[in-house]
């Protein structure tokens, strides 16, 4: 690995941004999937097509598809019935405050529209 991450830090699984291996070990690739959900899909519930979400995490792994089958099993990453939409329910410690607030306006207003 080219960058010293502490022991619980899931970066260190990278080699220059990429993943290089999913870890074994659950307690391992539960944050590195939740870290790699936020970087592939920075704003909480904001819906991606699956072809978005595939070319976003093909910057990050050899395996897209994998990747993205468990980000949905592991529960990181939600998607439509038919697979055509994903989006990220969880907050992550990797998320920055301003995009849990978009994500909150984003709901609120949903919500208006719904009303009206």
């Amino acid at each position: 690995m080219t960058d010293s991450f502490s022991a619980g830090d899931p970066r260190r699984f990278l080699r220059d941004g990429r993943v290089e291996a999913m870890p074994r070990r659950l307690r391992d690739r539960i944050p590195l999937l939740r870290y790699l959900a936020t970087e592939a899909m920075p704003e909480l519930l904001e819906p991606v097509t699956e072809r978005e979400l595939t070319d976003r995490l093909a910057e990050l792994t050899d395996d897209p598809v994998g990747l993205r089958r468990a980000m949905v099993d592991f529960g990181v990453v939600r998607r439509t019935r038919d697979g055509a939409e994903y989006w990220r329910t969880e907050r992550t410690e990797h998320d920055s405050e301003t995009a849990v607030e978009r994500a909150v306006d984003r709901m609120l207003d949903d919500e208006h529209e719904e009303d009206a």
